[in-house]
């Protein structure tokens, strides 16, 4: 367990879900509508924001200064706030923003949060499907727009050759040592889908999608995702097989660990 008292993890856990739910309400009415695009990237580089991530974000952080002023933040889009409390709310209020400017809805909502340093809870929110993937070391659930819960579950596919994987743009995430790495991963298994953000990680949880790699990570694009994963059964490494650190980097999020190790091995040499 992460430590915390039952009744402590479950009040937090209830506030992830009212997070969640006033950043689907600043959110929505901008998908697929006028979203305030800028690009914050480097010349060359494009780097989306819209008035859907600042709005989600200025959100979610009044509610958590209003509720427990004593916690931190570090966010996207405004940076951090008392980064080293004893609880940490880590946010990436639209991670797939290019999803988002295109009308998909792979987009999500990522929630963690930190306790002494360590990711105890997450949530993963897509509010356009109604759905929040929620976990902790209690477990994992869907919540559904009606507010029902069905348990999440990874399945067993220690099979290289039976999986099915994923990554967001092998093109552009990737570097050459990386994208050669990968190359030889996905030849290895049976289908590989490309651009669904983190919303893969949720299929992992979900026991759809056995396997996303992803590199270049931050620490908002994958503290929400930690529980969620373990505690529906799988893991998150890097690409050496060892716990992510505090900063994000390479990473492997898998359903069965097997699978994790047989991809590890594969990912290794271009580790960094």
């Amino acid at each position: 367990m992460t430590g915390l008292l039952p009744e402590r993890l479950a009040e937090l856990d209830g506030f992830l879900l009212q997070l969640n739910a006033a950043a689907g309400e600043a959110i929505l009415p901008l998908f697929r509508a006028d979203h305030g695009l800028d690009d914050k990237g480097e010349p060359g580089a494009f780097d989306p924001v819209t008035e859907a991530d600042r709005g989600a974000e200025a959100a979610i952080r009044q509610m958590i200064t209003a509720r427990y002023p004593e916690h931190g933040v570090i966010g996207e889009e405004y940076g951090r706030d008392r980064d080293d409390a004893e609880f940490v709310w880590v946010l990436d209020p639209v991670d797939g923003t290019r999803a988002f400017i295109a009308g998909l809805p792979l987009w999500t909502t990522l929630i963690g949060l930190r306790w002494r340093g360590r990711a105890v809870l997450g949530s993963i929110g897509q509010a356009f499907l109604g759905e929040t993937y929620i976990g902790s070391a209690a477990g994992s659930r869907l919540v559904g727009h009606d507010g029902t819960a069905t348990p999440l579950n990874v399945r067993a596919c220690a099979d290289v050759s039976r999986a099915v994987i994923a990554t967001t743009d092998p093109e552009s995430c990737f570097n050459l040592a990386e994208r050669a790495a990968w190359t030889q991963l996905r030849a290895a298994t049976r289908l590989a889908r490309l651009g669904c953000d983190a919303y893969a990680y949720a299929m992992v949880a979900a026991g759809t999608l056995d396997l996303v790699i992803e590199a270049g990570l931050k620490c908002w694009d994958i503290d929400a995702a930690i529980p969620v994963i373990e505690g529906a059964g799988g893991a998150v490494t890097d690409w050496r097989g060892d716990a992510v650190g505090t900063l994000g980097g390479q990473v492997v999020i898998g359903g069965d660990r097997g699978m994790i190790d047989a991809a590890v091995e594969i990912l290794r040499p271009a580790a960094t």
